[in-house]
């Protein structure tokens, strides 16, 4: 059986936080959009506050996996 190294964790931890940003920054952007174009009368605020928020979301996440005991 071949052995996993720490560095080869570590680097997983941060792909997936960064395919966990990418896919929460895109929802946050789509709900954002979404919210602007039906109910704000297209303005920009709900775009930028739903992309920081995802990444914030995602941001917490990846605190939280990288800082967990193992």
């Amino acid at each position: 059986m071949a052995q996993i190294f720490a560095e080869d964790q570590y680097g997983k931890k941060i792909d997936r936080c960064l395919t966990d940003t990418l896919l929460k920054f895109g929802g946050g952007l789509a709900i954002g959009s979404v919210l602007s174009l039906l109910f704000f009368k297209r303005r920009s605020w709900p775009i930028i506050m739903g992309s920081g928020f995802g990444i914030g979301v995602a941001y917490n996440n990846c605190e939280r996996s990288l800082n967990a005991s193992k």
